[in-house]
C-alpha cells in the first residue's frame, strides 16, 4: 500500500512539473523550433534523396561501362583468335602455293618438254582429231614433192641476190652518214624462214637484221625484264636501251645526282660534259627528255639513211627501190622493168651485250610486237640462236629427216586456211616453236623420212594441247636444256618461262578466232592436200580421190 501511494505522488509531481503553463517563458518557442527542425529535416531528406539518385546513376553508369569493357575485351579476344586462325590459313595457303610453284618450276625444267616420250600421253590429246584422218604417206610424199619442193627451188638464188644488194646498200649508207654523229651500222645477217629453209608461201621475203651502235664516246646499256629490274607482266620479253657515255657507268656519275658547289668540279667530267641538252639526246635517237633509245626515232633515221644511200648507188642498178611499208624501218621492194618484184626486210637491231640476242624495233608482217608498251621498249629476238639450233640438231638426225617437211606442210596449210577464213592470232612463229620443242623432246631416229605422218600428227596434237591450255612457252627463255654448244646466255635460261599465248588470255575474241581457224584447218586438211596433189594410182591412195595440179 505505501508503495502504491508513493507511485501516485510521484506521478502527480511529474505532471505538475511538465505542464506547459508551469514555465511559460522558457517553453514559449517550442512550437516554432519544432517546425524549423521539421523543415530542415525535410530539406535534408530531399538532399539525401537526390544524392542517393546521383549515386545510383553513377553506379549504373559504372556498371554499363564495365559491361562494355567486358564485351569489348570479349570481342578483342575473339578477333585475336579469328586473326590467329586467319594467319594460320594464310600461312598454310602460302605454303601450298609455294609447293605448287616449286612443283611447276621443276615440271617445266624437267618434264615440260618431254611431250613426245609417251604414247599414252598423246592418246588423251587430240580431241579435235576425232573423225579427222590424215592422208597416207604416199599422198603426203607426193604433196610435199610437187607442192613444197617445187616452189622453193629459187630461194637460194634469191637469198644470194638480196644479200649482195643489201651489203652494197649498207656500204653506201655508211658513206653518207656522219661518222662523228650518226649511228654506226654493221654487216647484216639473214634470219627467219628463208634462211632456215622452211618458207613455202609466196611471195618469198628475206629478213635481214642490221646491228648498229652509237657514235663515240657513247654506248648502249641494255636492260631486260629478267635482269633484276621490275617489269610488269605485260612487258615480259621486252627491254630498254639506255644511251650512256663510255666514260661513265650505266647509273651515271655522282655529279649527275648531287649539286656540287660553285667552287667544286667533278674530277671525271667537265662542266660541259656533265650537262646534256635534250637536243643532243634527241640527235642520239632518244625519246624526248630521256636517255632511252626510241624505236620510232630509229625508224625515221634508218629510212632517211637508206633513201640517201640508194640515191648514191641507184645509177648502178636497172631497177627501182621503194618502201613497201611506212610503219617498218626497212620493208623494201625491188621493182624490175619486167614487172617482177622482190621484197625484203632490212631491220635495225641492237646487240644484247656480247651475245647473239638482239633488241628489234619492229616485226614486219608479224603480230609479235602488235602491242608494244611504248616506243622505248624493244622486243628481244632469238632468231640467230633458233637458226643455229636447227642446224645443230639437223646434224644428228637421219638423212632426209622430216622435221623441216613437217613445218613446211603445216605452214602451207595454215596459210591456205587463213586465206579462206581470214588471219588469226596463230602465226608461223608459233608453229616453229612447236617444232623446236619436239626436236628437243623426240629422239633422233623418230625424225626419219618415213615417219613424216606420225611427226605431223605430233605437232598438231601438241599445238592443240597448247591452244586448249593457252600456254605455248618460248623455246629458249626458261629452258635449262639448251645445248651448251650454242653459247646461249645463262640469264635467259634461268628466267621464268615466257608464255607466247599470254596475250590471248584476256583477248578472248582473238583466241576464239585462233582456235576456230585451227579446227577448221584440221577439217580441211585432207581436202587442201588433195587439191594440190597430182594424181596417184588408186592402189596407192586407198581410194582417196585426187585431182591434177
Amino acid at each position: 500500500m505505501p508503495v502504491g501511494l508513493f507511485r501516485v505522488c510521484l506521478l502527480v509531481i511529474t505532471a505538475i512539473v511538465n505542464h506547459p503553463l508551469f514555465f511559460p517563458k522558457e517553453n514559449g518557442t517550442v512550437p516554432e523550433n519544432t517546425e524549423e527542425i521539421i523543415q530542415k529535416m525535410k530539406e535534408r531528406e530531399e538532399s539525401l534523396r537526390l544524392e542517393q539518385l546521383r549515386l545510383e546513376q553513377e553506379i549504373a553508369d559504372q556498371e554499363a561501362t564495365q559491361k562494355a569493357l567486358e564485351k569489348a575485351a570479349v570481342v578483342v579476344e575473339e578477333s585475336k583468335e579469328e586473326k590467329v586462325r586467319w594467319d594460320m590459313w594464310t600461312a598454310l595457303s602460302m605454303v601450298i602455293f609455294l609447293l605448287i610453284e616449286l612443283w611447276r618450276q621443276d615440271f617445266q625444267e624437267g618434264n615440260w618438254q618431254d611431250i613426245g616420250g609417251e604414247e599414252d600421253d598423246m592418246a588423251v590429246l587430240g580431241k579435235a582429231f576425232k573423225g579427222v584422218a590424215l592422208p597416207d604417206k604416199a599422198v603426203l610424199a607426193s604433196f610435199y614433192e610437187k607442192r613444197i619442193l617445187g616452189t622453193t627451188g629459187d630461194m637460194a638464188r634469191m637469198r644470194e641476190m638480196v644479200e649482195g644488194f643489201a651489203d652494197d646498200l649498207l656500204e653506201a649508207l655508211r658513206s653518207v652518214c656522219n661518222r662523228d654523229a650518226d649511228m654506226e651500222v654493221e654487216d647484216c645477217m639473214g634470219v627467219g624462214s628463208m634462211y632456215e629453209n622452211w618458207r613455202v608461201r609466196k611471195p618469198f621475203v628475206c629478213d635481214l637484221i642490221v646491228p648498229f651502235a652509237p657514235p663515240e664516246p657513247y654506248c648502249f646499256h641494255c636492260q631486260t625484264w629478267c635482269s633484276g629490274d621490275s617489269f610488269p607482266p605485260d612487258e615480259q620479253g621486252y627491254g630498254t636501251i639506255k644511251v650512256c657515255r663510255a666514260d661513265e657507268d650505266e647509273t651515271g656519275c655522282i655529279c649527275d645526282k648531287t649539286k656540287l658547289g660553285e667552287d667544286m668540279l667533278c674530277l671525271l667530267h667537265s662542266q660541259v660534259s656533265s650537262t646534256r641538252p635534250s637536243s643532243e639526246m634527241e640527235d642520239l635517237l632518244c625519246f624526248k627528255n630521256t636517255q632511252y633509245l626510241d624505236a620510232d626515232q630509229v625508224m625515221k633515221w634508218f629510212q632517211i639513211a637508206v633513201t640517201k644511200a640508194w640515191n648514191r648507188i641507184s645509177h648502178k642498178y636497172e631497177f627501182d627501190l621503194s618502201f613497201s611499208l611506212l610503219d617498218s624501218p626497212g620493208a623494201l621492194k625491188i621493182k624490175f622493168k619486167s614487172g617482177k618484184s622482190i621484197a625484203f626486210n632490212l631491220t635495225p637491231v641492237v646487240q644484247y651485250e656480247n651475245s647473239d640476242v638482239y633488241f628489234i624495233s619492229h616485226f614486219p608482217r608479224s603480230s609479235l610486237a602488235a602491242d608494244v608498251p611504248s616506243s622505248t621498249h624493244w622486243f628481244l629476238t632469238f632468231a640467230v640462236y633458233e637458226r643455229r639450233f636447227i642446224q645443230l640438231v639437223s646434224k644428228t638426225l637421219p638423212a632426209n629427216a622430216c622435221h623441216v617437211s613437217c613445218l613446211q606442210i603445216l605452214s602451207f596449210l595454215h596459210g591456205k586456211q587463213c586465206s579462206l577464213t581470214g588471219p588469226s592470232g596463230l602465226t608461223n612463229y608459233h608453229l616453229k616453236t612447236v617444232l623446236l620443242h619436239l626436236l628437243q623432246a623426240r629422239p633422233s631416229q623418230d625424225w626419219a623420212p618415213e615417219k613424216l605422218e606420225a611427226r605431223l600428227q605430233d605437232m598438231l596434237k601438241f599445238l592443240e594441247k597448247c591452244l586448249h591450255e593457252k600456254k605455248l612457252y618460248h623455246f629458249f627463255i626458261g629452258n635449262g636444256k639448251v645445248p651448251a654448244e650454242l653459247g646461249f646466255p645463262i640469264i635467259f635460261q634461268r628466267a621464268e618461262p615466257l608464255n607466247l599465248f599470254r596475250p590471248f588470255v584476256l583477248r578472248r575474241d582473238i583466241y576464239r578466232k585462233m582456235v576456230d581457224t585451227f579446227h577448221e584447218m584440221l577439217r580441211n586438211m585432207s581436202a587442201l592436200i588433195n587439191e594440190y596433189t597430182v594424181h596417184i594410182p588408186l592402189a596407192h591412195t586407198n581410194g582417196i580421190r585426187k585431182e591434177p595440179l
